[in-house]
C-alpha cells in the first residue's frame, strides 16, 4: 500500500545551495539566486521598457512610467519636496520587495522575503538611513525627538525610555510584518495543495475523492489572487512606512 503524502508546510523555506560546487564553496543559496534574478528583472523593466522613449508608450514603457510616477508621487506626498532626494532609495526598496514577493509565487521558486534575516536587514537599512538623515539635518537636536516639546519634565524618565523603545521597535515591526505575511500565504498554499493530493488519492473516498479535491483546488486559485494582491500591498506598505520614517527624520516630528 503506497504511503500517503504528508504535509511539510515549512519545508519550502529551507535554504539550499545553488549553482552546484561553485555555489557550495561560497554558500550561495536559492535565496541569493532569486535576489539576483529579481534585480535583473527590475533593471530589464526600466532599461528595456524606457528604451523606446515613445510619445505614445507601449505596454512595457507604460508600466515603467506608471511605476516611476507612482513611487515618485508617494515620496513627494509623504516626505515633502525633499522627497525627490530619497526617491531612488524608496523606489529600489519597493521593487526589490515586490519582485521577491511575486517571484515566490512561481512554481519551483523561492520567496526571499519570507526569511526574517532578509526582511530585518532591509528594515535595519531603512532605520539607519532615516537616523543618519536626521542627524545630518538636525545634528544633536535630533535627540529632542524622544521628548516631545511641551511635555512635563517630571515625566521625562517615563517618556524618554518609551520613545526610545518605540523608535528601536520600528525595524522589528517592519520586518516581521512582511515576513509573516509571506510565510502565512505560502503555508496556506502548501496545506491546501496537499489536501488536493490526499483527497484525490484516497482509496476510502473512491471516486468521490476526486470531486472533493475540487474544493481545495478552487480555494487555492482564490488564494493565488489574494496573494498577488498581498505581494503588492506588502511592498507598498514597506515603501510608505519608509517614507513616513524619512518624513520624521527630515521634519523631526
Amino acid at each position: 500500500m503506497a504511503a500517503e503524502p504528508t504535509i511539510d508546510a515549512l519545508g519550502q523555506f529551507k535554504l539550499e545551495t545553488s549553482l552546484g560546487a561553485l555555489g557550495a564553496s561560497v554558500n550561495f543559496t536559492q535565496s541569493n539566486l532569486m535576489m539576483l534574478i529579481a534585480g535583473g528583472l527590475i533593471l530589464a523593466l526600466l532599461v528595456v521598457g524606457m528604451k523606446p522613449k515613445a510619445v505614445i508608450p507601449g505596454r512595457l514603457q507604460a508600466l515603467a512610467e506608471i511605476a516611476y510616477d507612482g513611487i515618485y508621487g508617494m515620496c513627494i506626498e509623504q516626505i515633502g519636496p525633499e522627497g525627490k532626494r530619497y526617491f531612488p532609495f524608496v523606489f529600489t526598496l519597493f521593487f526589490f520587495v515586490m519582485m521577491g514577493n511575486l517571484l515566490g509565487l512561481l512554481p519551483f521558486s523561492f520567496t526571499y522575503t519570507s526569511h526574517i534575516a532578509v526582511t530585518f536587514g532591509l528594515a535595519l537599512i531603512v532605520i539607519v538611513v532615516a537616523t543618519v538623515v536626521a542627524l545630518r539635518i538636525h545634528g544633536l537636536h535630533f535627540f529632542s525627538y524622544f521628548f516631545p516639546e511641551g511635555a512635563p519634565k517630571a515625566l521625562a524618565p517615563i517618556i524618554i525610555p518609551v520613545e526610545i523603545i518605540s523608535y528601536l521597535s520600528r525595524p522589528v515591526s517592519l520586518s516581521i510584518r512582511l515576513c509573516a505575511n509571506m510565510v502565512a500565504g505560502h503555508v496556506m498554499f502548501e496545506v491546501f495543495a496537499t489536501f488536493i493530493v490526499l483527497m484525490s488519492a484516497s482509496t476510502m473516498l473512491g471516486q468521490f475523492g476526486v470531486v472533493a479535491a475540487v474544493g481545495p483546488m478552487a480555494l487555492n486559485i482564490v488564494l493565488m489572487g489574494f496573494e498577488l494582491l498581498v505581494a503588492f500591498l506588502q511592498a507598498y506598505v514597506f515603501a510608505i512606512l519608509t517614507c513616513i520614517y524619512l518624513h520624521d527624520a527630515v521634519h523631526l516630528h
